[in-house]
């Protein structure tokens, strides 16, 4: 790839990574220029800690970051207001998804239609010309084909190739990733030879600074209701549905002979079913909102790894693509499979695509008198 005369948008968050990143491109020849998304609204009560965020009250020091890395290492610098998006697109879909008794990622959500789409159209809508844009993220994308594919990073334990697989097939021709042949040992210690502020700076762990998702919901929306038995016994009172989620053991409050987890959210009866952990187990899934960078027959039963969750280690499964989802099978069964997470399918380094988990498939087949 010739990088002369070309102009390269770097998507920058004040961190570590993505500033590195930007240093590297202009090392190489590349025209950058640097853009940060403003997001947070004011509007809500949230508390800053210790912990750094991808939403809260910290992103001016975010945009000051990535703003005196520009400066020092000479390219142009612009925020682009994405306040309003990012509320109807990504905090509007995660509370929607919570009350309707599943559990989202907004993380693939806000790459989807926030970083790689609502950025990229603004900036070009404010004339900002570019002929690719990068960021920090762990994972590259295999162009050795006819179409590009996304593809692992190659320090596996930060690969982010997980949280990307939403991104249009078309849109990868015009991605760069930087950092996805580096591991992060080596990006701490090049950011040190560069001088980098942010070397040091703590990863952003959480959606919500502070880690309390109940301040996006009013209060009319998290109220305490039954926790039931796969037969409908009441057990005990939940919080709010918004407070668990499936497999979860901790917090329920209720004593049994057994240790007790969470099977399922009923939203439509404000209702917690609980089980024990031999009924977590499930043989397979149904997932839908399918984004697949290979080309793959109906019908047609394919093997694949798979991750049902971000930390996850991946297992193996076969795939068929029923209508317009995908239905998977585990090789052996697995515990706490969790509506509205991610399922993304794996061939060695590529990625083959993915949906969103729309049910599990359980291993008992007779039906929930508590759910139905």
């Amino acid at each position: 790839m010739s990088v002369k005369n070309t102009k390269v948008a770097i998507g920058l968050s004040g961190g570590v990574d993505s500033s590195l990143a930007a240093i590297l491109l202009k090392e190489k020849g590349y025209d950058v220029f640097g853009l940060t998304m403003k997001i947070y609204n004011n509007d809500l009560d949230i508390e800053m800690d210790t912990s750094h965020a991808c939403y809260g009250p910290d992103e001016q020091e975010d945009i000051e970051m990535a703003e005196k890395l520009c400066i020092q290492i000479e390219i142009p610098y612009h925020t682009i207001d994405l306040r309003h998006e990012y509320q109807k697109h990504v905090l509007k879909y995660f509370k929607q998804e919570y009350l309707a008794g599943r559990t989202p990622n907004p993380c693939i959500k806000c790459n989807q239609t926030m970083k790689f789409g609502f950025l990229l159209d603004k900036a070009q809508e404010q004339g900002l010309e570019f002929d690719y844009f990068a960021t920090g993220h762990y994972a590259r994308i295999d162009r050795t084909g006819d179409r590009p594919i996304l593809k692992k990073a190659r320090d596996r334990k930060k690969d982010q190739s997980y949280f990307l697989y939403k991104l249009p097939q078309q849109k990868l021709a015009e991605i760069l990733f930087p950092l996805g042949d580096l591991t992060k040992q080596e990006v701490r210690k090049l950011a040190q030879k560069y001088n980098v502020q942010s070397a040091e700076r703590a990863e952003s762990q959480d959606f919500i600074a502070g880690k309390d998702y109940s301040v996006l919901f009013a209060e009319k929306n998290v109220k305490p209701g039954a926790i039931v038995d796969v037969e409908g016994n009441r057990l005990g009172t939940h919080k709010g549905l918004i407070h668990y989620t499936i497999g979860q053991r901790k917090g329920l409050g209720i004593s049994h002979s057994e240790p007790l987890y969470v099977l399922g959210k009923d939203a439509e009866n404000n209702k917690i079913i609980v089980t024990e952990r031999e009924n977590l187990f499930a043989r397979g899934l149904i997932a839908n909102n399918i984004n697949m960078f290979k080309n793959i027959r109906r019908d047609t039963k394919y093997r694949a790894k798979a991750k049902i969750r971000k930390n996850q280690q991946e297992v193996d499964v076969n795939y068929r693509l029923i209508e317009d989802c995908l239905k998977v099978e585990f090789k052996n069964p697995m515990v706490a499979v969790t509506p509205g997470q991610s399922l993304v399918l794996y061939n060695d380094d590529l990625v083959i695509g993915g949906g969103i988990i729309k049910e599990s498939r359980p291993l008992k087949t007779e039906p929930v008198n508590a759910i139905n």
